[in-house]
């Protein structure tokens, strides 16, 4: 069964830090260019970090470009967003997903081979 679950949200206070890891079932992270999103109620969904197929180009939004580490673990078959100086702005629910794309930043779920469930992070003092 092909599936992504994330994990790792929470509640912290403003300039925490978090990691969030999104755990790949049924296929290879090394296979696929990946990404991960975050959606505020109300609101679409933000296109936060991309990593390419090779494993070592990403690409950032510029609001958390310095902030958030995006990388992948091959023997864990896992992505992971490594998130410092946290800030309320920053809440939402994260998403990760995977595209046949040549990078994935596409903001529609649809778009995506494989998609996860999210996971909640609030930043809040």
């Amino acid at each position: 069964q092909v599936q992504l679950v994330e994990s790792g949200g929470g509640l912290v206070q403003p300039g925490a830090s978090l990691k969030l890891s999104c755990a790949a079932s049924g296929f290879a992270v090394n296979d696929y260019p990946m990404t991960w999103l975050r959606q505020v109620p109300d609101r679409g969904y933000e296109w936060v970090a991309a990593l390419y197929r090779n494993g070592l180009d990403t690409d950032y939004a510029d609001s958390v470009k310095g902030r958030f580490t995006v990388s992948r673990d091959s023997a864990e078959n896992t992505l992971n967003l490594l998130m410092h100086n946290l800030k309320p702005e920053d809440t939402a629910e994260y998403f990760c997903g995977a595209c046949s794309a040549y990078v994935c930043r596409d903001t529609r779920p649809s778009r995506y081979d494989y998609w996860g469930q999210g996971t909640q992070v609030t930043v809040s003092s």
